[in-house]
């Protein structure tokens, strides 16, 4: 099991930094830590501090359920701490909020009934809004209702307010001041989003859009040094694995728990090669993705669940608009990623396409690993990759890491770090998968240790 010890230095940087800044922004990117960093930080705190817990946590509905529930539960310093999910419907809810914990996780669609249930009764003097840019909307006036409903309470209830994103692009900027304001009050970047606006902004041709003027990135970041951190410095010799995890509706749960009892049985007790045990195990993998093939013969797929899909948007969202390489491996994976993500380009044979990706045309650029080739350079068109679902191949796992790695990018110039995103769903063959990739052991090793592992857990 993890303990602080294993922090990075960065990460031991954004501990250090909330427990200085009552009010402060992290700006890292997605698999830099910020959850344990920020759970490290507060559980600190409450030794020397008695109005630390309870502590409430803004989030998407995903992260809300199931990252930040499940991160002390990694982390031998924190399996202490006790985080109730307030999500479901409202008897759900009020459950949740009546459970003893240290932290209760929220989403951002219920922030406003929150606000209301508690009233002058509100009892949390931490907040953490993680994905801060979901309070860009907030103006002192009309702006987004959750916002405004969290602003009533900002400053008269919270004492530690703490903001966490990715970084900030200059196309952002506009984004700013609604976030901060939850810092500072607007000390820094204008008491009025119209001030804010006047002083770095300007029309666009079509004199509606907003523009910022040449100086406005350096002079915002110099006014939000002092009570915003940012991330840098990352290690690039190694690239940083990320895993993001999903878990199955119940339904899909029930299915899926029913085919992998079958596969199950199929292998038990008997001596399997490598690729029978991959094709037994193909069905689950689908499953995991979210399509199943209905039909064999036509290659009709039908979908079940659209977790991943939701997940892979999170990523996109929290990386600030950086370029995005998403390996998937199914076809009905390509086809419902085209769909959700209409700017994803296919990653094709035209070499036009990875043209235009190193150009820094393309946002989202889909590739089948078995499809991109040795020799092929990725790396000036981005420093991220997800896998949206995973196989068993070692050789074409490590094979399209290389093709944006740590060792491509400085071959570029490009002394930036790479982010690896693993999308897996909780308890499946997704986590094999991945054993077996990170770990390079046989498939069968895997799968035969998984099968007493269930044998165990079922005694």
């Amino acid at each position: 099991m993890l303990s602080r010890s294993d922090l990075h230095d960065y990460q031991r940087d954004i501990v250090d930094y909330i427990q200085t800044n009552e009010r402060c922004g992290v700006w890292a990117l997605m698999g830099t830590g910020k959850t344990v960093s920020t759970l490290t930080a507060l559980d600190e705190l409450a030794l020397v501090e008695d109005d630390v817990w309870p502590a409430l946590v803004l989030a998407p509905l995903r992260v809300a359920k199931s990252v930040w529930p499940s991160e002390p539960a990694l982390w031998g310093h924190l399996r202490h701490l006790k985080v109730s999910a307030v999500t479901g419907d409202q008897i759900d809810r009020r459950r949740a909020l009546e459970a003893d914990a240290h932290i209760y996780t929220i989403n951002y669609e219920n922030l406003e009934w929150l606000v209301a249930h508690y009233g002058d009764a509100w009892p949390f003097k931490t907040v953490v809004a993680d994905e801060f840019s979901k309070l860009k909307a907030f103006r002192l006036r009309q702006g987004a209702k959750r916002a405004r409903a969290l602003g009533s309470v900002a400053f008269t209830k919270i004492k530690r307010f703490i903001g966490l994103t990715g970084t900030p692009s200059p196309n952002g900027l506009i984004d700013l001041w609604g976030q901060t304001w939850f810092l500072d009050k607007g000390e820094r970047l204008g008491t009025t989003f119209s001030k804010f606006e006047q002083r770095w902004f300007r029309k666009g041709y079509d004199g509606f859009s907003l523009k910022p003027m040449p100086h406005a990135e350096r002079e915002i970041q110099e006014k939000l040094k002092d009570i915003c951190l940012t991330v840098e410095g990352l290690q690039v010799d190694e690239p940083i694995f990320n895993n993001v995890m999903v878990d199955l509706p119940p339904t899909v749960r029930t299915q899926y728990n029913l085919m992998e009892r079958d596969m199950f049985a199929e292998i038990e007790g008997v001596g399997i090669e490598a690729f029978n045990a991959a094709a037994r195990t193909s069905k689950l993998l689908q499953f995991s993705a979210g399509a199943v093939i209905s039909d064999s013969d036509t290659g009709e797929w039908k979908a079940v669940h659209d977790g991943k899909l939701d997940a892979l948007e999170s990523v996109i969202e929290e990386s600030a608009g950086a370029p995005i390489l998403v390996a998937y491996h199914f076809r009905s994976d390509l086809a419902r990623l085209k769909k959700r993500f209409p700017k994803a380009v296919h990653l094709d044979s035209d070499p036009k396409t990875i043209d235009r990706w190193n150009a820094g045309e393309i946002p989202i650029l889909l590739g089948h690993p078995a499809s991109v080739g040795h020799g092929i350079n990725l790396a000036r068109g981005g420093n991220i990759l997800v896998f949206f679902s995973v196989d068993w191949s070692l050789e074409t796992y490590m094979q399209i890491i290389e093709r944006l790695g740590p060792m491509r990018q400085k071959q570029a110039g490009l002394d930036r770090p790479v982010f690896v995103h693993h999308i897996l769903c909780r308890k499946t063959v997704d986590e094999m998968v991945l054993e077996r990739l990170r770990s390079k052991r046989s498939v069968q090793d895997v799968l035969l240790e998984a099968l007493k592992r269930r044998e165990v857990d079922a005694r």
